[in-house]
């Protein structure tokens, strides 16, 4: 294959053009995939139409499939493949909009999965961007006083923070495995040795050591550096896009400003993670 890659911004995301994933063997080419992806964060490799057995394949280039908590969304084809849809609803017959808010995916497992991949299906006409903050650069953006306060911070998180603005789908008994895991506010990124900040207002119940008004100050000033422009890459969908991100440096958020009687449509997989280091 001849494939070239092009970045999307100038801190986050690269998209690939003349592969198929569908027949990809040649392992230099896979390993040039690998490589991008730890470079930038978001790869989007164009063009694709796989159906859920051959985007599970295709998953697999980036490590081992990471089995998500809830299996409602799981594909009848494959369970380890789910999908995304503005068509589900909640109890209130509300429509459950996938990803609004800014967070990072499963962070209330014990080893949240180090990747996330959606691959279009149907898309509309208009709207549904995915934004990505680059928590590297959102760290580096902090005072120095403000770093040093949350250093050695730890937060507890659960599925759905009582703290939380956005409504999550309720999980099923059977998966309610996992009540509250602890995670440091600051990593460091297992491959390129960046460090993070690692935060998420949709999970964090608490901060370790301090009251609900200080977790709740605290998270507020760092969304605040979360919010800024300069450190997001804003993913315009195409259809046939297989869009792969990186979980241990990044936030995203969906948006649902588009025409909910059109479809939006996705398959969704995650990677599994290796031990994050603490700073």
């Amino acid at each position: 294959m001849n494939i070239k890659i092009n970045k999307l911004s100038e801190h986050t995301g690269a998209e690939v053009i003349g592969v198929d994933l569908k027949s990809i063997s040649d392992q230099r080419v896979i390993n040039e995939l690998t490589k991008a992806f730890s470079n930038y964060s978001v790869l989007v490799i164009r063009d694709q139409n796989l159906s859920p057995n051959e985007f599970y394949e295709s998953a697999k280039i980036f490590g081992k499939v990471f089995k998500q908590h809830n299996k409602k969304f799981a594909l009848k084809e494959n369970d380890l493949v789910h999908y995304i849809s503005n068509k589900d609803k909640f109890e209130d017959g509300k429509i459950y909009i996938p990803g609004e808010g800014y967070h990072t995916d499963h962070s209330n497992d014990i080893s949240p999965p180090k990747a996330t991949i959606l691959h279009a299906k149907l898309l509309p006409s208009y709207g549904g961007d995915t934004q990505f903050v680059n928590m590297h650069l959102v760290y580096n953006q902090l005072p120095d006083d403000l770093k040093k306060s949350i250093q050695n911070l730890e937060a507890m998180h659960v599925y759905q923070s009582t703290h939380s603005k956005r409504k999550l789908m309720s999980l099923p008994r059977i998966t309610e495995k996992i009540k509250e895991v602890i995670h440091p506010l600051v990593r460091i990124h297992p491959e390129n040795n960046k460090i993070c900040l690692y935060i998420n207002p949709i999970r964090i119940e608490k901060i370790i050591g301090l009251t609900d008004n200080e977790t709740l100050a605290l998270l507020d000033n760092l969304m605040s550096y979360v919010f800024k422009k300069e450190n997001e890459y804003r993913h315009k969908w195409l259809n046939g896009d297989f869009v792969i991100w990186d979980n241990r440096i990044l936030m995203h958020k969906a948006n649902g400003d588009y025409d909910m009687n059109e479809d939006r449509y996705l398959f969704r997989i995650m990677i599994q993670n290796e031990i994050f280091e603490r700073t």
